[in-house]
């Protein structure tokens, strides 16, 4: 997206009208929008219909997303029509899946930037190097990852999660299935190719974080 791109204010118009008019500028559906703001995709079709109104945080978070100041959105301010720079946090970038807190690490790589509305120190970004979670996700990719090493896996159920099994890394989603009158987790990847990992009493499982967004992806 071009920061210095400008939006003009056209009488008449809503919130709506605004946010669905750039978006189309930018060449985006409704659910890239709501995935990279992190709304509710029917929220959104709701707020460019004027059927919803959002609240402050929402406005932000879409404002950033579509690389507008947000008193653009609104149609007023002083920085209307005024472009400005997208605001940025910096939070660490793993090579490979930590095994604790992301600020405690050793094996921080670098600082990767992402919007501010995705900032938290319980985050971190993960740098994809293997073709598990194909289609969906590709080596190279960066991912935003949500620490949560004490999650209950049927609250992740189908969810892409960092973990780490026998001490090794993996990304795969997470399942819970009844075998055998037996509670099992079952990690599996996207890519057909790869053989689902079968978790019992005798394997050492752990997840350490929760995929959220998809933040950098070389074209």
């Amino acid at each position: 997206m071009n920061i210095n791109t400008r939006i003009k204010h056209r009488a008449g118009e809503s919130v709506g009208d605004r946010v669905r008019r750039r978006r189309k500028e930018l060449d985006m559906t409704q659910v890239e929008l709501a995935k990279l703001a992190n709304v509710n995709q029917g929220f959104l079709s709701s707020i460019e219909q004027g059927k919803a109104n959002p609240r402050r945080r929402t406005l932000d978070a879409l404002a950033v997303a579509l690389d507008l100041p947000q008193s653009v959105l609104i149609g007023s301010g002083a920085d209307h029509d005024a472009p400005q720079p997208l605001e940025t946090r910096e939070l660490p970038l793993f090579g490979s899946i930590p095994a604790g807190p992301p600020a405690e690490s050793q094996q921080q790589l670098e600082m990767f930037p992402v919007l501010r509305h995705q900032w938290s120190p319980d985050y971190y970004c993960l740098r994809l190097s293997y073709d598990s979670m194909e289609p969906t996700l590709k080596p190279g990719d960066i991912v935003l990852v949500h620490y949560r090493p004490d999650v209950d896996p049927l609250h992740v159920q189908g969810r892409i999660c960092a973990c780490l099994v026998d001490s090794e890394p993996t990304l795969k989603r997470v399942w819970v299935e009844q075998r055998d009158q037996q509670t099992s987790v079952i990690l599996r990847g996207d890519n057909p190719r790869v053989e689902p990992i079968l978790i019992d009493f005798s394997r050492d499982f752990a997840i350490q974080g929760v995929v959220t967004h998809l933040v950098s992806r070389d074209c």
